[in-house]
């Protein structure tokens, strides 16, 4: 019996039950007022009983509505299938979406509406969800009435009756767009990935092209530098005329080498090959020894400069070479292109996390146009007309140095005024007790600003034992020794000849080539490191592969130091000097542990 069939006997009781009252009344003569208002009480509770019956209807029928458009306009098809996988119910969605009328679809098995190649794949799904009370996930390609194809995500719930057969309720969820958008990604991925190895593959070739561009051109710059300044160091007089074309000869010659080394720099700061060792650096420092490089460019052109005072305790999270490489490189242009008797002014401000370093200089300044040009490479601006030197490399290493080290550059610059370039690093706290500030120097490219060349503090008699396959190179180092009488050199042409000798004439430093015929000089160091009478003997590396990863590979390959070509007079003999001390030598670590490079 239904509810509303129980609430009717109900009231009927009722009424009986108070028609018998009312007989009663009547047989217990009460008065006909009261029975009249009685009843007209009763007929006001009927009224209130159908008002409430009829707002129960309205609800009802509103709730129905919600229903349909929620199940049946829902934005997913919704379905009910038997255990014998039959559509049994589906709202108008799903039927939109199948292609068919909804009529025709009941009482259809789902099986025929999957697309073939996934048959197998419906009959384990379904067997799955009609067995498990979980909800299981699912992906196939249904076909429509009209016979395209689409692909649905399934989601299905296994619904248990207490009289009949269990059901399954299902959701499909067309995702025919979202799989076209996950193949076309995947295409793209593809492509990018295509794209990215051919672009790996023209970085390496590019750095490789460099590489070895970079090693056939110091190789004559060797000469040439070297003889010069030999020429220049010499102890016979020149005539005004020659010491003029010598430093025609040296000016080009640095200008040429600063020019590859700038290439390099940018080659290896693209290629991302750059290492850099990230550390608390005190600022001063960094200050007082850019100060010291750039003053005697500044007093032969002109220039003064003005050092502000800052706090001294500042530490910035930088590579103390990188940052002195970068603040040289703008004070050295802030000298060249100011105006004459100009000057500059070095200042620093600091906030909690960043300090700012500005170089402002009183020069011709820049135009709006020169600005947005500043840092393409190769770019002089113009100045290539002009009497200065440049390669157009500098300002763009500089930005991508700062960069690579978290900080940001900027410049403003006014016509007839002057221009204000600033670099701004993180601030970081002192280092805490017993760490090192100091940064590897074997990522160095800057230029050592020792001028001592003196020879060695012993004066007993050395053997220098110099691999190298290049005559020319041989004859340099010869006339270079032909000042240190304390000095003894011997030569071979190729690594296998140079073990020979050094296991024969057991030399107190060698020098050695890296490209050497038969062995290289990587190999022929090896040998000698293996062997216990030779492994003492201190190995200095004097080479034109002056990349960075060439220079990295040799300190850890074992040489003790890492020279490149051009040779440097007072760093070539400092560093003789140094691995021949009494305490150097037979005590180099064969890991080189006295990590250092001149480039």
């Amino acid at each position: 019996m239904s509810k509303k069939d129980k609430q009717t006997d109900l009231l009927r009781m009722n009424a009986e039950a108070r028609l018998a009252n009312a007989q009663a009344s009547i047989g217990s003569a009460r008065p006909v007022e009261e029975l009249l208002h009685e009843l007209q009480v009763h007929q006001i509770e009927l009224e209130m009983q159908n008002d409430e019956l009829r707002r129960t209807r309205i609800d009802l029928e509103e709730a129905h509505d919600r229903y349909v458009d929620l199940y049946e306009f829902a934005p997913v098809a919704y379905l009910t299938l038997s255990h014998d996988a039959h559509i049994t119910a589906i709202n108008l969605t799903g039927a939109a979406l199948l292609g068919e009328d909804r009529k025709k679809l009941l009482r259809r098995s789902f099986a025929r509406i999957v697309a073939p190649e996934d048959q197998e794949s419906w009959q384990h799904y379904f067997k799955q969800a009609i067995n498990h009370d979980d909800t299981q996930i699912g992906e196939m390609t249904l076909l429509r009435n009209a016979g395209t194809r689409f692909n649905v995500r399934l989601d299905s719930r296994l619904i248990l009756a207490d009289t009949a057969a269990s059901e399954l309720r299902v959701t499909l969820t067309d995702i025919t767009e979202q799989k076209h958008l996950d193949h076309v990604l995947l295409d793209q991925n593809i492509d990018l990935a295509k794209a990215r190895s051919v672009a790996d593959k023209a970085n390496l070739a590019k750095s490789n092209f460099i590489s070895s561009m970079s090693h056939e051109l110091r190789t004559p710059l060797n000469a040439i530098l070297g003889f010069a300044q030999l020429l220049v160091s010499g102890s016979s007089p020149l005539t005004v005329s020659q010491s003029e074309r010598l430093d025609q000869i040296l000016k080009a010659g640095w200008h040429l080498l600063k020019l590859i080394n700038e290439v390099l720099d940018l080659a290896a700061i693209e290629s991302g090959k750059l290492s850099l060792s990230l550390e608390p650096v005190l600022l001063v420092d960094v200050m007082c020894e850019c100060q010291t490089m750039i003053e005697a460019q500044a007093q032969q052109r002109g220039i003064g400069i003005n050092f502000m005072p800052f706090d001294a305790t500042w530490y910035v999270y930088a590579d103390q070479t990188r940052v002195k490489q970068a603040l040289v490189n703008l004070l050295s242009n802030a000298i060249k292109y100011n105006r004459s008797n100009g000057t500059v002014e070095v200042s620093c401000t600091g906030s909690p996390e960043r300090v700012r370093i500005r170089i402002k200089d009183s020069g011709a300044g820049l135009s709006a146009d020169k600005l947005a040009q500043l840092f393409q490479p190769f770019n002089r601006l113009g100045q290539e007309r002009g009497n200065e030197e440049g390669t157009g490399i500098g300002l763009v290493v500089t930005k991508q140095l700062v960069e690579l080290m978290g900080g940001t550059i900027g410049v403003a610059s006014s016509v007839g005024v002057g221009s204000e370039f600033w670099i701004e690093l993180r601030r970081c706290s002192a280092p805490q007790s017993g760490t090192s500030t100091s940064t590897s120097t074997s990522t160095s490219t800057s230029t050592s600003t020792s001028t001592s060349t003196s020879t060695s503090t012993s004066t007993a008699s050395h053997t220098l034992l110099y691999v190298e396959d290049n005559p020319a190179n041989l004859m340099l180092v010869e006339h270079i020794l032909e000042a240190h009488s304390h000095l003894r050199m011997l030569s071979a042409r190729d690594g296998t000849l140079g073990v020979a000798l050094a296991r024969a004439h057991l030399p107190d430093v060698i020098l050695m080539d890296i490209n050497l015929p038969g062995i290289s000089g990587t190999e022929a160091m090896t040998i000698l490191r293996a062997d216990p009478a030779t492994r003492h003997i201190p190995i200095i590396a004097l080479s034109a592969n002056a990349m960075l990863q060439d220079i990295e590979a040799g300190l850890e390959a074992g040489f003790c130091r890492y020279l490149t070509k051009p040779i440097r007079l007072d760093e070539f003999i400092n560093a003789l000097n140094d691995v021949l001390k009494p305490s150097g030598v037979g005590s180099v670590n064969t890991k080189g542990t006295g990590k250092h490079h001149d480039r």
